[in-house]
């Protein structure tokens, strides 16, 4: 198979035969909106080991615990800056009914998981748990509630149970299930993919019952208001969008307040079927690259919903939120395939980089995105096996790139190339650039060639640089981290990182990606 090299810009050489060149102009002095660290996020399902022995053992485990938390999970987590958790689903969330999941687990409902693997489910794990798992986490809750399943008044109740701080049935029910005050309730979504396995919906039966139900999702706390999140599209369904905020919004003074964000669903599937997907980690040159140029449909589907959500609001009062997304292979041979699970390679840490940064740079109109999922289930950031926890590529890539959050984004411009196959060609480089609380900027990178190297000349306009330092994660597009070789991927320094004036010059290696660092 040839790989081609195809130019878009001009390249030349430095000196030595083959040493590509390439540029990246940055103005510190324009800021183009504020990157929410929501941006980072993550989500759990009850949905194979994401849950059950991945992040909750039960607190009689031999596997150190708080709570029943693994300890060595959360403490990785903390490490990478998990900023808010999204729970109970997925699909899970409209057949999920929030009271078999609280008191004496030992009286607790159990069910069958009829979603994902047709396992017992027997609600060890409920509000409580997941409540305290983010106290642990220190990180913000989403709830994602039952409009498939469930009634107005259980949805209700249940926001009522998790936030009102007075006298009433349900915070009386959960003093005497151990938790006299109310926890706070960050995001609340009305629904999941109700379009689809919740409940096989059109769009406009769908916004009335949202229109419905979002009224009894109460804020009993003024100082603490819930974001109220509405079912949006699976990918490039343009028409539910479209429906959905025709119908919610068909009165103009009852426009606003109701709907803070509408969410976005786009899985990175590898493949020309649904039912191939191929392996996570037998592949070759072509499904690489097949697979990158297919996450950077993300920026399409951003660009096209955001266009029809500008018709409704062009204020932009109401966020995109991306609470479901990344890669989805054929999971690993010899597992129970309803439980989804899948190996992590450099080829992932790609597509996480490649998603990040495009969420910055929409950030304007993306206010979250959560990756899914959390543990042991799709693109995970994090594998478990018994006592035995490994860290996968995508993990440190959300390390890498944690100093976005809460930063403004910089205006940037990169010069690039095509790279690829006949097939597939994708940009040999993609950016994001932001201004980080910390007061320096923070440049992340990442070259999708499997064949060539790049030295950069970063400029900075008008801007003297005083220092500036990276981190880089390169590998092998099979490269993966295993319980046997735990660090097969890890992230290094960037070595031979020159300043001079206001540019930075630096080599960022094929199948690479590259936070830096650059004091101002």
């Amino acid at each position: 198979m040839k790989i081609l090299v195809t130019n878009k810009e001009m390249s030349v050489t430095d000196g030595e035969e083959g040493v590509k060149m390439a540029k990246l102009y940055v103005n510190p002095g324009h800021r183009k909106g504020h990157i929410n660290k929501e941006l980072q996020g993550h989500f759990s399902e009850h949905l194979g080991r994401c849950i059950y022995e991945g992040l909750y053992v039960g607190e009689d485990s031999p596997i150190p615990n708080t709570n029943g938390m693994r300890k060595d999970v959360v403490d990785a987590l903390k490490e990478m800056g998990i900023p808010v958790l999204r729970w109970p689903g997925g699909c899970f969330a409209d057949e999920y009914h929030w009271e078999d999941g609280i008191g004496p687990k030992e009286t607790r409902k159990k069910m069958i998981n009829t979603h994902w693997g047709g396992v017992v489910e027997d609600n060890r794990f409920g509000t409580h748990e997941y409540m305290e798992l983010c106290r642990q986490l220190g990180c913000k809750t989403y709830v994602n509630g039952n409009v498939g399943s469930g009634t107005v008044r259980e949805m209700s109740e249940w926001v009522e149970y998790m936030t009102f701080e007075g006298v009433s049935p349900m915070a009386d029910l959960r003093a005497r299930n151990g938790h006299p005050h109310a926890w706070k309730v960050d995001y609340f979504g009305v629904g999941n993919e109700n379009w689809g396995c919740g409940g096989n919906m059109t769009p406009e039966y769908y916004a009335n019952l949202y229109r419905r139900y979002q009224t009894y999702v109460r804020t009993y706390d003024r100082s603490a208001p819930i974001y109220k999140i509405c079912c949006g599209a699976n990918t490039d369904d343009y028409h539910w969008t479209e429906a959905v905020l025709k119908t919610t919004h068909d009165h103009a003074e009852n426009s606003h307040g109701f709907m803070d964000g509408l969410s976005l669903h786009y899985y990175t599937v590898p493949g020309d079927e649904w039912q191939k997907k191929g392996s996570a980690t037998d592949f070759d040159a072509e499904l690489y690259y097949q697979t990158l140029s297919k996450t950077f449909y993300m920026e399409t589907l951003i660009s096209r919903h955001g266009a029809l959500m500008d018709r409704y609001d062009p204020a932009k009062r109401i966020g995109m939120i991306v609470d479901e997304w990344g890669t989805w292979y054929d999971c690993e041979p010899g597992t129970n395939p309803g439980f989804l699970y899948q190996q992590n390679t450099m080829r992932d840490a790609l597509v996480a980089g490649i998603n990040l940064n495009i969420f910055n740079r929409h950030c304007d109109r993306v206010k979250m995105a959560n990756i899914a999922q959390l543990v042991n289930v799709l693109q995970s950031v994090i594998l478990t096996e018994g006592e035995k926890m490994i860290l996968t590529p995508t993990y440190h890539v959300f390390r890498m790139y944690q100093a976005h959050q809460g930063a403004e984004l910089l205006d940037s411009r990169l010069e690039t190339q095509d790279v690829g196959t006949e097939r597939f060609q994708v940009p040999n480089l993609q950016e994001s650039v932001s201004l980080g609380k910390d007061g320096r900027i923070h440049v992340t990178l990442n070259n999708l060639s499997l064949a060539q190297d790049y030295t950069v000349t970063a400029q900075f306009a008008d801007t003297p640089v005083r220092s500036a330092e990276g981190t880089v994660l390169t590998n092998g597009m099979c490269s993966h981290n295993t319980f046997e070789a735990p660090d097969t991927v890890q992230p290094e320094k960037l070595a031979g990182c020159t300043v001079q004036g206001q540019e930075v010059r630096f080599t960022i290696p094929a199948c690479g990606i590259v936070h830096l660092e650059v004091e101002i």
